[in-house]
C-alpha cells in the first residue's frame, strides 16, 4: 500500500504512526474483545490522543486540518490490520464529516472537538426493523412541539449502538412527504426515552458493537437539527460517497493483507515434498488475485483524487464500492481455500478475514442497490 503516487512523504510518516497505534493497542486485545463483544471506550480516547481520529476536523473544531488522503490513511491502515471491529471510520468518516458538512456553528463547537479527543463517540441510525435502509418507508417519526423535536420509533443495526454518545437519527419531519420529509436530528444518548436495546450477535466482527435502538417520545431542543428540516434525505445523499469510498478502501485493503498473508503462507507451507507455492495452480490464482488487486487500488487512488477535487458522484462511488467489495469476499475464499484446513481454524487470521468481509456487499448499500445506482446512468 505504501509508495503508491497519491501519497506525500508527510502521508507515508503518518501511515507509520497509524500502523504502530494499531500493532500496539489493538491486535493485541482484539481476541478478547470479540469473546466480550465490544471495544472498549478507553481505545477511542487513546485513538484521539494519537491522533487517529478526525484527521480532516479544522483546527478551529480542535481538529488538526489535514487533508482527506490522511483519513484514507487510518482506513487503509485499519483494513490492514485483518480485523474489522474497530469501527472509527463511523466515527470519523461519517459522523463528523456529516456535522462538518451540516452542522451550525454552536454543534460544531460543542461536539467536534469531543469527538477528536475520542471522549464522544458517534453513531448514525437510518436502518429500521421493517424498512431497511429505505428512507422513504421509515416509521421514525419526530414531531415539533414547544421548541422541542419528540421522536418516536426503532432503529436496528447500529454500528457503534452501545458505546455512541451522539447519533444522528433519520425522521420522518413530514411523513406525508415520504422521502422528502426526513430530517436528521442530533440526539445525545443520556436523554430520558432513549434506549439501547440488545447488542446484536454476528457473523463476524463480533467485537464491533451492533445494537438496536429505540427512541419513546424522546425530547431534543429543536436547535438539535442537523440540517433542514426535511432536507435529509438529500442530505444523506450528498454524503453517502465519501462513505462508500471509505469501506471501498478498508475492503481492499483487507483483500490485500488476505492477499499478503496467504502469500507467505504458500512459501512456508509444504505438500508433497515442495512448497504450495511451486504448484502452477497456486502461482496461477495468485497472479490472477495480484492483478485485481493492482486494479482495485487503482479505482481506489482515481476515486480519491475525485474526492479531493470536489467531483466524486455518486455512481463513481458506487462502481468503487461494487468492485472492491465484492473482490475482498473473492479475496478472503480464494486465500483461505489456499490455506486449506488450516484456513478453517479459528485461530487462522484468514478465518476472521473470511467471516468480517462478508458484510461489506451489504452495509452502506448492498452490491445489488451499488448496480442499480451504477444503471441508473446508463439509461
Amino acid at each position: 500500500m505504501e509508495g503508491r503516487p497519491i501519497y506525500e512523504p508527510e502521508h507515508e510518516l503518518y501511515r507509520q504512526q497509524v500502523r504502530r497505534f494499531f500493532a500496539e493497542e489493538l491486535m493485541p486485545h482484539i481476541d478478547q474483545w470479540e469473546e466480550e463483544g465490544v471495544i472498549p471506550r478507553e481505545l477511542y480516547r487513546k485513538a484521539g490522543s494519537a491522533g487517529l481520529l478526525c484527521p480532516c476536523t479544522p483546527e478551529a473544531y480542535g481538529g488538526p486540518g489535514a487533508d482527506f488522503k490522511y483519513m484514507c490513511v487510518v482506513d487503509e491502515e485499519l483494513g490492514y490490520t485483518g480485523q474489522s471491529s474497530f469501527t472509527i471510520q463511523t466515527h470519523t468518516d461519517i459522523i463528523s464529516a456529516y456535522l462538518e458538512a451540516l452542522g451550525t456553528e454552536a454543534q460544531k463547537k460543542h461536539w467536534l472537538p469531543r469527538m477528536v479527543r475520542g471522549e464522544t463517540i458517534g453513531a448514525i441510525a437510518l436502518t429500521e426493523p421493517h424498512a431497511g435502509s429505505d428512507l422513504k418507508a421509515m416509521r421514525t417519526t419526530a414531531r415539533l412541539e414547544g421548541g422541542e423535536y419528540v421522536i418516536s420509533g426503532s432503529k436496528t443495526f447500529i454500528t457503534n449502538g452501545i458505546n455512541a454518545d451522539l447519533i444522528i437519527v433519520a425522521c420522518k419531519t413530514a411523513p406525508e412527504l415520504g422521502a422528502k420529509g426526513v430530517s436528521l436530528i442530533l440526539v445525545e444518548g443520556d436523554r430520558p426515552g432513549f434506549r439501547r436495546g440488545r447488542r446484536l450477535k454476528k457473523m463476524g466482527m463480533k467485537a464491533s458493537d451492533t445494537a438496536e435502538l429505540f427512541f419513546d417520545e424522546v425530547r431534543v431542543p429543536a436547535s438539535n437539527l442537523l440540517g433542514e428540516e426535511n432536507k435529509g434525505f438529500a442530505q444523506v445523499m450528498h454524503e453517502i460517497p465519501r462513505e462508500r469510498l471509505s469501506i471501498a478502501t478498508i475492503a481492499t485493503a483487507s483483500a490485500q493483507k488476505a492477499f499478503d498473508i496467504t502469500v507467505d503462507y504458500v512459501r512456508e507451507r509444504q505438500l508433497f515434498g515442495k512448497p504450495l507455492m511451486d504448484f502452477q495452480n497456486t502461482q496461477f490464482k495468485l497472479a490472477e488475485l495480484k492483478t485485481q488487486l493492482t486494479a482495485a487500488w487503482a479505482l481506489i487512488d482515481q476515486s480519491i483524487t475525485r474526492q479531493m477535487a470536489g467531483t466524486l458522484t455518486t455512481d463513481e462511488a458506487a462502481c468503487a464500492k461494487l468492485f472492491t467489495t465484492e473482490l475482498q469476499c473473492r479475496m478472503v475464499d480464494d486465500c483461505l481455500q489456499m490455506h486449506g484446513g488450516w484456513g478453517y481454524m479459528s485461530e487462522m487470521p484468514i478465518s476472521r478475514m473470511y467471516v468480517d468481509a462478508r458484510v461489506r456487499r451489504i452495509a452502506g448499500g448492498s452490491s445489488e442497490v451499488m448496480k442499480m445506482l451504477i444503471a441508473r446512468t446508463l439509461q
